[in-house]
């Protein structure tokens, strides 16, 4: 199972109406780094090969996602997609040419049928990972989850444009994958579309509990978890940021092939009372579920 043409999540890009406050929190708490900047756009990385993992950028108001980063196998890759869109009911909102942030390569920008947008990259620059890893440092993205009030048509699209392949649908989520990892991204059941969440790869499942002690102490509590998923098995934390951005610390995620076959709802159950493997936590709070509506996309940028 894998996309001919997308290898993975590179990143994510988003509005905040504090840069100053946003650095502090991503670097102190969540433990990022900054990689880059300007007047009023700041890169975050973490201690894999991506040049950023995070873009944020100020602009007054409540937070609102940009896009959506993917990275392409090749040049050819870039082409492939840009003629695929349009079958797909999507759009290309800008055409194949140099990147404009500092990670340089090429860009494609497409849009799906409902507005999500999706930068695809090709030749960025990649960093040496860091070896040994900070502990507690987030790796890379994992996955991002996005909203839909039409998830067969948001699939289609990701299957048709973007390669993805489904690799598990529950009641309420089709998880999308692109490579080993079993998704890089999923598309939830809901009302609306905006941003569910975004998973950032922790090196271990040590690292993701300490990230959650961290966290608590500097008074973000824990949202959901800590726990482990059905879908992709990993174990996860789930926080919001300073501006109400849902976030996620996870690790040891799923590694497939082609020998995985997808499962139905049928196929991810929990007793009563259960959210997830273990049963240790709780269900999502209520203040996360109202997050994960809340960052929708901007129409423009």
């Amino acid at each position: 199972m894998k996309s001919p043409w997308i290898s993975g999540v590179r990143s994510v890009a988003l509005t905040v109406p504090d840069l100053r406050r946003a650095e502090e929190f991503y670097t102190a708490v969540w433990q990022l780094t900054a990689a880059d900047r300007s007047r009023d756009v700041l890169y975050l990385r973490g201690s894999g090969q991506d040049h950023h993992v995070l873009a944020l950028h100020e602009v007054s108001g409540a937070p609102r996602i940009l896009y959506v980063s993917l990275r392409a196998r090749n040049a050819e890759a870039l082409v492939r997609i840009a003629a695929a869109v349009s079958e797909a009911a999507g759009t290309v909102e800008r055409d194949i040419a140099a990147a404009t942030d500092p990670a340089g390569g090429q860009r494609l920008v497409l849009r799906d049928p409902h507005g999500r947008r999706f930068e695809v990259v090709h030749a960025d620059t990649l960093r040496q990972a860091e070896h040994p890893a900070p502990p507690d440092q987030p790796v890379r993205l994992a996955h991002v989850v996005l909203n839909s009030h039409d998830v067969p048509v948001a699939q289609n699209f990701l299957e048709r444009a973007l390669g993805f392949v489904l690799a598990d649908r529950t009641r309420i989520m089709a998880f999308m994958n692109c490579d080993l990892d079993h998704h890089s991204l999923a598309i939830g059941d809901t009302n609306n579309v905006a941003l569910n969440h975004i998973a950032f790869a922790m090196p271990t499942l040590d690292a993701v509990m300490r990230g959650a002690g961290r966290m608590r102490d500097a008074g973000h509590p824990v949202e959901w978890g800590p726990g482990r998923h059905g879908p992709g098995d990993n174990a996860f934390s789930y926080f919001i940021d300073p501006f109400g951005i849902p976030i996620e610390y996870t690790a040891e995620i799923e590694q497939i092939d082609d020998s995985y076959r997808p499962g139905t709802p049928a196929d991810w159950t929990w007793p009563s009372g259960r959210s997830d493997q273990w049963g240790v936590s709780g269900p999502p709070s209520a203040r996360l579920k109202e997050a994960q509506r809340g960052v929708e996309f901007t129409p423009n940028f």
